[in-house]
């Protein structure tokens, strides 16, 4: 379950700003977020347009160049039990799917059919290392980040629900907050949410006294060095 501590308009707060941003915040709160917990591989962004999304991730792995080995009945199973956690609380949900087939993406698990039931069962969209596909007819205000674009499902099933999944070098449990946009995703410690409007406001303003000097008229380097070391004092 999510911090009880945590309400909606947490996560609403952080979708005020861009993944990168947030990366930043969670720099200046901890060195260690530097170098863990986000994509850092090139993604597709379905619609760059939109807003960011956070939310709480529902995960699972999939194949597609191959039959599943379980039997119709099983599939079936296990896919209504996937999309009871992705319907399920703490909300709103993002899917985080890895495909783990040795061609990622061979068969796509998104496309307008998918999209249609996540955003109905209150998902805000997907963040995958898989494919998607019916680009023309993908729920609009749903959002995929993907490795590509394909036009088959093949065999795609699922292979495991509710399990540590790493899309694109970013390591996901079941219910880690996630922030993502048209850059990546990244996740936000639970104790980071409420820290993190204060840890940007900070970054802003440090950066708006380099930022001020560097579009003025006259800039150069005397200049931005007295900016850079103004910046600094910034606490």
């Amino acid at each position: 379950m999510g911090n009880a501590t945590l309400t909606p308009a947490d996560l609403e707060t952080l979708a005020k700003w861009d993944t990168p941003t947030i990366c930043n915040g969670l720099e200046i709160l901890s060195a260690e977020y530097r170098v863990k917990s986000f994509t850092v591989e090139n993604m597709r962004c379905f619609d760059p347009s939109l807003k960011p999304i956070v939310g709480y991730a529902r995960t699972a792995m999939i194949r597609a160049m191959a039959p599943s080995k379980d039997s119709p009945e099983e599939a079936r199973e296990m896919r209504a039990r996937y999309y009871e956690t992705i319907a399920a609380d703490p909300a709103p949900s993002i899917s985080v799917i890895q495909d783990v087939d040795s061609t990622p993406g061979f068969g796509a698990f998104w496309g307008e059919v998918n999209t249609a039931i996540h955003k109905g069962l209150g998902c805000l969209g997907v963040v995958t290392n898989g494919s998607f596909r019916d680009i023309d007819a993908c729920a609009p205000g749903f959002q995929l980040l993907g490795g590509k674009v394909a036009p088959s499902h093949a065999w795609v099933h699922l292979v495991s629900i509710e399990c540590e999944v790493n899309v694109f070098g970013m390591t996901v449990k079941p219910n880690d907050i996630i922030h993502a946009d048209q850059h990546g995703a990244v996740v936000v410690p639970e104790d980071c949410v409420k820290k993190l409007p204060g840890a940007i406001d900070l970054m802003e303003r440090r950066e708006a006294v380099i930022l001020g000097v560097a579009r003025a008229p006259g800039f150069n380097v005397e200049i931005l060095k007295k900016a850079m070391a103004d910046s600094a004092e910034i606490h």
